[in-house]
């Protein structure tokens, strides 16, 4: 039996995936003090977006707490945690899109639009993750999981967020458009730890034969939460040099 500090399991030189579900949650945890004292440092009309990119990180870090003792554990990916965490958070990433572009006329029917894909998403992959991780079913519920996907980067590429980012000044133009890369780019990520995890690989050939999925959604997840919170954040202090401007 480990000997353990505080109940805190001890991690292995060579376990780089528990070390990395350690470093997201130090990451993650570091990120929202720092989203939360800054928030008194923004504009009014910019303190709602930073709150949320701290509560995007906090859940996220405490998620993060429970799925590297988990893993300690048991030795097993914890799929089960990782898409309650994501079931919160991605919806709130999504919630920012709304936010910045309130001003410019957003309307409650596209947050909801961007919150229904999200969870849409988030289920059908689940579906395929957990429940059907076969060869044969889980290429059909990420395929279906990728429909919800590609309407969101849609709506933020080419659809309403678009339209409204372009109306609500350069500095929301200018988030938008990253945020929008983050989306296509960075939330691209996850298709490699889905395919990681899967039985046979994507269609029966292991491309990924040997990646952690745990690893590949860690760093993602590192990179697209903190990442986005750094985005708005960066939008509300060029703003704000604007209107003192």
């Amino acid at each position: 039996m480990h000997q353990t500090l505080l109940g805190i399991l001890p991690i292995a030189n060579n376990n780089y995936v528990a070390f990395t579900f350690f470093v997201g949650c130090m990451a993650m945890m570091a990120a929202s003090v720092f989203f939360f004292f800054e928030v008194s440092n923004t504009s009014a009309k910019w303190r709602t977006s930073v709150l949320v990119s701290g509560l995007i990180t906090f859940i996220a870090a405490v998620h993060y707490y429970y799925m590297r003792d988990y893993n300690l554990q048991t030795g097993q990916s914890p799929t089960f945690f990782r898409y309650v965490d994501w079931i919160l958070t991605v919806p709130l990433m999504c919630v920012e899109f709304y936010l910045i572009t309130k001003k410019a006329g957003a309307k409650i029917s596209l947050l909801w639009k961007l919150v229904a894909a999200a969870l849409f998403m988030l289920v059908t992959g689940y579906i395929g993750e957990a429940i059907y991780p076969t060869e044969k079913q889980s290429w059909i519920w990420g395929f279906v999981s990728g429909l919800a996907y590609f309407y969101i980067v849609y709506l933020i590429w080419f659809g309403d967020v678009a339209r409204l980012a372009k109306n609500a000044g350069p500095a929301v133009t200018k988030a938008n458009n990253t945020l929008a890369w983050f989306v296509l780019v960075g939330w691209a990520i996850y298709p490699i730890g889905y395919i990681a995890g899967t039985e046979g690989g994507l269609f029966g050939v292991k491309v990924l034969e040997g990646v952690s999925l745990d690893i590949v959604y860690n760093i993602g997840d590192a990179i697209n939460k903190i990442g986005f919170g750094l985005v708005i954040y960066a939008l509300a202090q060029t703003d704000k040099v604007v209107e003192v401007a």
